[in-house]
């Protein structure tokens, strides 16, 4: 008979998990406020063009124009709301205790990477071709947009993520693991960017999906997972009062690094029935999304739409 762990191993395994959740909760939330408040004083620069305008124009205000946004509302939104998780969540990865390297580099990889190729997007995306069919439409033309190479590099980040964590199984079994958890964590990434369309709605789309699997890595004593999962929960609602407030929004970049985070949680927590067919939800979200509006849908639906208009500003008639 095999030895079950004892209630204290138990004990010990829970307030290890609920401990490191907690650090890393704590960690993202903080570290996501500083980067925020720092990339207000002083935004980001991507690219050469924007460093020479902000030499010639005077520097903050030529910069920070690249990182601006028209809202739903017709009002400027800032997105440094999305490095700002990026940067948040990535210093609580290398900063969290008690995290296998191999598990680390895989979220820096996950995290760091889709949100660094959703910025690309961000500053260098057009409106000439969207959704993911626009952007592989394109493609087979010979027309490289920015979409696509977001697209290919999210999937080839979520790739490298999945072959980094520890699996089992024979190489052939190990290798289709691979593929699905690479495949969950760019689709996650992916998703979660599809919600960004009104202010709140991507924090409030990745609590609804990381909550409960946090709650699920904390009772079955997971600490990787519930760590990955606490770490992007804590960045986004930490930020969520200034994308409530319509003064930010997650953009590709900070909607990709949340979705992409979560997505690696779920590969560690989940079985591979469990991983399948969080899978299966991600693809056929993706698919409905090029025939049906989100924002539609949402609004047509009593229990949704007062969710999703929970703590924003009132739709003016």
């Amino acid at each position: 008979m095999a030895n079950r762990p004892s209630s204290g191993a138990r004990a010990s395994g829970t307030a290890g998990a609920v401990l490191g959740a907690a650090a890393g909760a704590a960690l993202g939330a903080v570290a996501a406020r500083l980067a925020y408040a720092a990339f207000r004083r002083r935004p980001p620069l991507l690219t050469a063009k924007a460093r020479g305008d902000e030499n010639a124009q005077g520097g903050e205000k030529a910069a920070d124009r690249y990182w601006t946004r028209t809202n739903h509302r017709g009002e400027p939104v800032t997105l440094l709301e999305g490095p700002a998780l990026v940067a948040g969540a990535g210093t609580a990865v290398a900063l969290v205790p008690g995290v296998p390297g191999r598990v680390r580099a895989a979220a820096l990889l996950a995290g760091m990477g889709s949100g660094i190729l959703g910025a690309y997007d961000d500053v260098f995306g057009t409106a000439t071709s969207k959704g993911f069919k626009g952007h592989l439409s394109a493609l087979a033309r010979g027309e490289v947009t920015s979409g696509a190479v977001k697209i290919l590099g999210i999937g080839a980040t979520g790739l490298a993520a999945a072959a980094l964590t520890p699996r089992d199984g024979c190489r052939v079994v190990r290798t289709l693991d691979t593929l699905a958890d690479g495949a969950l964590i760019a689709g996650s990434a992916n998703l979660a960017n599809l919600f960004d369309l009104r202010p709140g709605r991507a924090v409030k789309a990745g609590l609804l999906a990381g909550v409960p699997l946090l709650a699920a890595s904390l009772t079955s004593h997971r600490r990787d997972a519930a760590v990955l999962a606490a770490i992007p929960l804590g960045a986004a609602a930490a930020l969520l009062p200034e994308d409530l407030g319509e003064r930010a929004m997650l953009g590709d970049a900070g909607a990709n690094a949340l979705g992409a985070l979560l997505g690696l949680a779920a590969t560690a927590r989940l079985g591979r029935a469990g991983r399948l067919t969080a899978l299966g939800a991600v693809a056929a979200l993706t698919l409905a999304s090029e025939k049906v509006s989100f924002t539609k849908v949402i609004a047509g639906n009593r229990v949704l739409n007062r969710l999703d208009m929970l703590g924003r500003r009132p739709i003016e008639s």
